[in-house]
């Protein structure tokens, strides 16, 4: 298995993922290449909690232009992880 931080990006922190922490689901960016299992993994291993579930969505960059020229945004996946009833929230979230 990978480093648990290589797959973990950073917490996506907005006013509707705010609302889903009352439910106990966190939402990550995370590696494009990690599978439900590594996120699963490394969410214990970072945090100290108990992941009842994830669930992923693969978000394909946005095509941008300058002048002439066309680009892509890189590319992004998101996991909403939805933690047992007995586990600790994540602290990080707490203010």
């Amino acid at each position: 298995m990978r480093d648990p931080r290589d797959i973990i990006r950073r917490p996506v922190i907005t006013e509707a993922t705010t609302d889903l922490m009352e439910d106990r689901k966190y939402v990550f960016e995370v590696d494009v290449r990690a599978n439900k299992v590594e996120v699963k993994k490394a969410i214990e291993k970072i945090f100290g909690v108990k992941v009842d579930k994830v669930n992923t969505i693969r978000l394909l960059g946005k095509e941008k232009r300058y002048g002439r020229y066309t680009g892509r945004r890189p590319e992004r996946k998101k996991a909403i992880v939805k933690l047992t009833e007995d586990s600790k929230p994540i602290e990080i979230f707490e203010a």
